[in-house]
Parts: structure tokens; sequence; C-alpha cells
């Protein structure tokens, strides 16, 4: 029978410290700790740097257990350090780096030693692993508050599900929970979809319709998948914003509306923002939280917990000890491209399927079939060989299948391969070469 191990870590060192940046009006100084901050041009960054070749969001900064990761955001002329071009880097010790051609200073400082909530759920929302955990605690801090949040994530991670647990434990629970899918929407009537028409506005405006953001007075709207909206429609959305007020289209008076605002993509928002796609002062105003939900692949320690949570909800509670040791051991060898709404998907199917009593085979939902060799396990079948050549096997295996859902994933662009696993190009372009994956682009 498959078993759970229980997650004892309650408090975690994040290891940030000190940003400087020698402007020409002087020394400016700005804390490095677990949340993010974003080093650009912009006026609305935390750290502002406006000399030429920087970028409006240049780069981003933030403490984690590992060091201070730095990340550059998509800018046209890099981060830098020494002559090396980064796309993702711990900072240890003091250092320096530098924004096209502007140094800045990083200066390590004493550990941040941050409490974790106990809890595994919060709202809907299931997890046990230092990821989610740390994603509690930024909920339990922002859901009580009006402000925005800017909900970040792969697909398939559940930012709607973030979202409905910021919603619920919000002082506007009992009010309602209006979701717009802006990726959904058709360009031509973005407008009319976000704030509502007249009837006879348009060709098909047959009957008038109510702004989303009026229906969810009082409570909270959610708009979903929000780098998608075109960019005509963003400084109106931006004005709707700050008056918290609608007009029709085909209106003549402006409508107010009293709702929370939480806004969710799967796009680089910061990149779109230095390739002129989505506006700044959007952006600012949106995120005056961030919650960013981690793929499945970095929290695999929560899987076993997962399936017993999506089992609960389904209202088989008892049916988790038909889940095998060697089910889970399979999943957790597994990259899960499609995160945990591929994972929930998997558990149902394999439910329905399974006769009364009979196991749950989860993992051959997403095509992991378990190894059979005239009886013998794949590990009994490894052991007789030599060790160095049954390493070399599976390594090589392990990285074909791993860098092949990530070029399928990306459609073979290096340069997200590379931001996703944190290797440099270069390392990625020589994997790809190695195991015969598609020539990539760029």
């Amino acid at each position: 029978m498959a078993s759970t191990t229980l997650f004892s870590t309650r408090t975690l060192d994040f290891h940030g410290g000190k940003l400087i940046y020698e402007a020409e009006d002087g020394i400016r100084e700005l804390t490095v700790g677990p949340d993010p901050v974003v080093i650009g041009r912009d006026p609305s960054c935390a750290m502002v740097v406006p000399e030429h070749g920087v970028s409006s969001l240049h780069a981003e900064i933030v403490a984690t257990p590992d060091g201070a990761r730095l990340r550059d955001l998509g800018s046209k002329n890099g981060t830098w350090i020494g002559d090396v071009r980064v796309d993702s880097v711990y900072l240890t010790g003091s250092s320096s780096f530098w924004l096209a051609r502007t140094e800045l200073r990083f200066e390590e400082e004493r550990p941040a030693r941050v409490n974790l909530p106990e809890r595994d759920k919060f709202g809907p929302l299931y997890g046990a692993s230092a990821p989610m955990r740390d994603l509690f605690r930024r909920l339990e801090k922002g859901a009580p508050t009006e402000l925005t949040v800017l909900i970040q994530g792969e697909t398939g991670t559940g930012k709607e599900l973030v979202a409905a647990s910021i919603h619920g434990a919000s002082k506007r629970k009992d009010g309602p929970f209006v979701v717009v899918d802006c990726g959904a929407i058709a360009p031509t009537l973005a407008e009319a979809t976000l704030f509502g028409h007249e009837k006879g506005a348009f060709t098909g405006a047959t009957s008038s319709r109510v702004s989303p953001f009026v229906e969810a007075n009082g409570g909270t709207i959610f708009l979903d998948e929000l780098g998608e909206l075109p960019l005509d429609v963003q400084p109106k959305l931006l004005r709707a914003l700050a008056e918290r007020r609608v007009k029709p289209v085909g209106g003549s008076t402006y409508v107010e509306f009293d709702a929370r605002i939480i806004a969710a993509t799967r796009r680089d928002l910061e990149g779109a923002v230095n390739a002129g796609t989505f506006r700044s002062d959007l952006y600012f105003r949106l995120a005056q939280v961030r919650a960013h939900v981690a793929p499945l692949r970095q929290r695999l320690e929560d899987i076993p917990g997962l399936i017993r949570h999506i089992l609960e909800q389904a209202g088989a509670k008892t049916a988790y000890r038909r889940v095998t040791r060697a089910n889970l051991e399979r999943l957790l060898r597994y990259d899960w491209p499609g995160n945990v709404r591929e994972l929930r998907n998997a558990v149902t199917v394999a439910l329905a399927l399974a006769e009364d009593g009979e196991q749950l085979d989860v993992a051959a939902q997403v095509g992991l079939k378990a190894a059979k060799s005239r009886g013998k396990s794949a590990a009994d079948m490894t052991a007789v060989r030599a060790y160095h050549d049954a390493k070399r096997e599976a390594l090589s295996q392990f990285e074909r299948a791993y860098f092949k859902t990530l070029v399928d994933a990306t459609d073979g662009n290096v340069a997200e391969i590379s931001r996703r696993t944190g290797l440099q190009r270069t390392h990625v372009r020589k994997y790809l070469r190695l195991h015969g994956l598609r020539a990539p682009r760029g």
C-alpha cells in the first residue's frame, strides 16, 4: 500500500541581501527579500535604473533558499555577469552584475528565516512541499486585503483555484466570484465583453449586456489569461481599474463597480512589457501582489498527497489504498508537462476504469507502462548489469524524455527551454543535438 511522507520543515532560510546602484545623484539601496524586486527604467520598478540600454522591466531579483535568484525579464541588451549573458542565475556571496552597461552590486546578508504555514491546504488548494507552503504564506497575507493580485504559472498549475482560494479567504467571500477568460475573447469583441454593451451597439448586439465588473459587485472578478488581451483595450482596462467604473459600448454614461481584481497569466508579462505588447502601467496596477504557482515537476513530493486529495474530492476516500508503491514511483519519475490538471485527469480516469477493489493504475493514464522482463522487475534486471552501464543508459533515457517533452511544449524554442531548465542555451543545444531532437530555433 502506498503511503505519504510527512513534510516536517516549518521554516526556510531565504538568502537575500542588499541591492546597490550608484546613480549620478547618489547611491540607492534596496533590500532583497522573499518578495521579487523588479529592476528597470520604468518609474514603477522597485529599483529604478534610468540608464541607456536598460529595458523598462529589465531584471528581477528575489531571495530564495538556494541564494538570491537573478532573472533577466526578456531585456533587449541583456543581464551580464562578467562576459557571460545570463537568463537566470543564483548569486551567493557578494557580487556584481550588469544591466546592459550599468553595474549593480549585490551584498549578501544574514539569511532571513521565514516561518511557513503548517497547513497543507488553502481553500481548494493542496500542497505540503516548500514551494506550495510558501505560496500559502503569501496568500494568507494578501487575501484579506483589497490589493490586486497577479497569479503567474504554467498551464494546468491551478491558477483559477488560487484565485478562488483568495476570494474564499477575503472579506468578499460571500459576494460573487466572476471569471472572465480573456484568452477566449475575440479581439474585436474584447471591449464589449469586458465593459458591457447596449442593444444595437454593433452588428449582432441584439440585447444589452452588463459588464462582468458590475456583475462582480461586492465580490471578486478574475481575469484569466490576461496576457492575451489586445493592446488597444489595455489602456481602457487600466482606466476602468483606476476609476472603478466602466462605460458600456454604445452607452453614454459610466457605471461604477465595487469588486476585487485578480488576474492570471501563463505568459511572461515582464517580457511582453519589454516587447511592447503589454503596458507597463497596467502590469504594475495588477501586480500589487504577485503569486507564482510552481509547476508539478518542481514539487514532485506533493504527488501522493495530491492523489489522495483528488480521490477524496471524487468521493472515493479509501481508494488511495489501491495505488501501489510501484505506481507512485513511476509517477514520481514523470515530468508532468500538463501539471496538476494532467494528474487530476489521470487519477479520475484510473478511478473510472478500475473495477471494485482493483488497483488504480494512475501511471498508465499518462503512458507510463510497468517494466516487464520474464517475471523479473526492472530493478532486478539492472542489478545484473554493470553499475556504470546501467546508470549511463538510465540517465540517457531520462535526458531524452526530459528534453523531448520540453521541445514539444516550446516548439523547440531554446531560450524558453533554457529559462525552464535553468541551463545555459549552449548546454540546451548540446543536449538536443546529443539526443537527435528537433533542430532548435534561434
